[in-house]
């Protein structure tokens, strides 16, 4: 029998899971009441080039930053592409809520994002 601690949804699990032959097994059941994994630390604020604007361009879903399309200082209409996210195998396109200029541009490339993160602010 080999012990694993699993992790699911920030909630920890202990698991036996015995060695066979390699038929199925029932599913092991927690050995022990779940206990609380211990909380990632809040993520820093990234700094922003030239300042941040006073229109936040925010992720609508969580996901991965897979290409940033807008650069700071450049002019961009309303439903302009700024940034494109990747969820669930799709790339989704974050534009541009109104008229302005980048002002900051606040993710990478490959940088996982919830709902609700600022991704870039206009002026």
């Amino acid at each position: 029998m080999k012990s694993y601690t699993i992790t699911v949804n920030g909630t920890a699990y202990d698991v036996t899971v015995e060695e066979g032959t390699g038929a199925a097994a029932p599913a092991a059941a927690p050995k022990a009441a779940p206990k609380a994994a211990p909380k990632a630390a809040p993520k820093a604020a990234a700094p922003t080039a030239g300042g941040a604007g006073s229109v936040k361009v925010t992720a609508s879903v969580p996901g991965k930053v897979f290409k940033v399309e807008a650069s700071v200082g450049q002019a961009v209409k309303k439903g302009d592409s700024i940034v494109i996210l990747e969820a669930m195998k799709m790339e989704i396109p974050v534009v541009a809520p109104q008229d302005g200029t980048v002002a900051s541009i606040d993710v990478a490339v490959g940088a996982a994002v919830e709902n609700g993160d600022v991704l870039a602010t206009l002026n």
